[in-house]
């Protein structure tokens, strides 16, 4: 192979894992919650083999042949948030779950904060993004004072106006919370959560920034850019893997920017992977339980899906996948959910089978290896 497009629909869990229970979240199954709504029509995605999945119990839209390589990926690591999931996808399998800080971050950890950006920090507590800038925006509009809140995933979220902290100086202060937030403290990601509007309007901007750990260990990503192989990211991936093994990026601003940034770099000569996060499902629909926004965007992506298909080479792969779930329907949490994900792999020169069900994300990693012909070590097993 001399090219694989790999692209992770942001949430897209199917179905509970085994030990769901551990994470408060028996019953959840993203895809069949999506599948209930009026506006849910997969057709392409249904010819590659998304419903013959193994667990995918959705009436009627299996197919008799599918077209793609399949198989059901259960997470191997203890967590379920966004960078244990890619970094898994990558290779790396993380038996601790990353700090969380559900009734808010220590005392000597908002204090450095403080003192290292001569501004206070307001709420630290567990808060819905959109919630906690209507509910504090009046008072950092008029303090300056930096809104510090998190959620369940391992993550320090900072939100600040644009008109009152610019978003050179909102980035700034994430990185300096970055160099606090090490080792026992080492969330996986520090997000910056910028917004505008006026009082009882605010809302959130496109320029979110993340700011990630670096993998304690190589990934995919290296291995690829050690052996002399393009590593192109499209959306959040270079956040998430803080720049590294990637030799070039580019930030998207919707799933429709992602995809079509993808596209555009489908028509570019290069050897090695394109990794594509589209973070609208997660993000705009899952998080905010909106069931019938998660399926038209599910519908989205499956009607842009020919194109990609269409600029496939014959030595060219399309892996599409997710990262763990944020079933929408699911009342018991707003927060992602412990879900098996896909795995769709298709190209000319792939045998459509089903895999079954593999005991880690890592296997895509690997797979991805075997794929491009680089030798490397990881925690999982190709699947071709």
């Amino acid at each position: 192979m001399k090219r694989v497009f790999l692209i992770v629909l942001d949430s897209f869990g199917i179905g509970e894992e085994p030990d769901a229970d551990l994470f408060g979240d028996v019953g959840s199954n993203t895809i069949k919650s999506c599948a209930a709504s009026e506006y849910f029509n997969m057709p392409n995605m249904a010819k590659l083999g998304l419903f013959n999945i193994d667990g995918v119990d959705i009436k009627d839209l299996k197919v008799s042949k599918h077209d793609a390589l399949i198989a059901r990926m259960r997470e191997k690591s203890m967590g379920k948030d966004t960078t244990i999931g890619h970094w898994e996808i990558a290779g790396i399998v993380s038996p601790k779950p990353m700090p969380t800080y559900p009734d808010g971050f220590p005392k000597e950890v908002i204090e450095e904060f403080e003192k290292r950006t001569g501004r206070k920090a307001i709420v630290n507590a567990t808060y819905s993004g959109t919630k906690v800038i209507a509910d504090y925006g009046d008072e950092h509009v008029k303090t300056g004072a930096l809104i510090v809140y998190t959620s369940a995933d391992s993550v320090f979220q900072i939100a600040a106006h644009e008109e009152v902290v610019p978003l050179e100086q909102l980035y700034e202060y994430c990185r300096i919370a970055r160099e606090i937030l090490q080792g026992e403290h080492g969330v996986g990601r520090v997000i910056a959560r910028p917004f505008l509007g006026e009082s009882g309007n605010y809302y959130r901007t496109p320029h979110r920034h993340d700011f990630s750990l670096i993998p304690p260990k190589d990934t995919m990503l290296n291995i690829l850019k050690n052996a002399g192989k393009d590593v192109l990211s499209v959306g959040k991936i270079y956040d998430i893997f803080a720049g590294s093994g990637i030799t070039d990026y580019v930030y998207t601003e919707s799933n429709e920017d992602g995809i079509n940034k993808t596209l555009a770099w489908m028509d570019r000569d290069f050897n090695g992977i394109c990794f594509t996060n589209l973070v609208d499902f997660d993000m705009v629909y899952g998080h905010r339980r909106d069931v019938d926004g998660y399926a038209k965007a599910l519908a989205y992506f499956d009607s842009r899906l020919p194109e990609l298909l269409s600029k496939l080479g014959d030595d060219d792969c399309l892996m599409i996948t997710a990262d763990h779930g944020c079933d929408p329907a699911f009342t018991k949490t707003t927060d992602h959910t412990r879900e098996y994900i896909p795995l769709i792999c298709y190209g000319k020169n792939i045998k459509p089978e089903n895999c079954g069900t593999r005991e880690t994300f890592a296997d895509i990693g690997a797979t991805v290896l075997n794929l491009l012909g680089v030798e490397g070590e990881l925690d999982g097993t190709s699947l071709i």
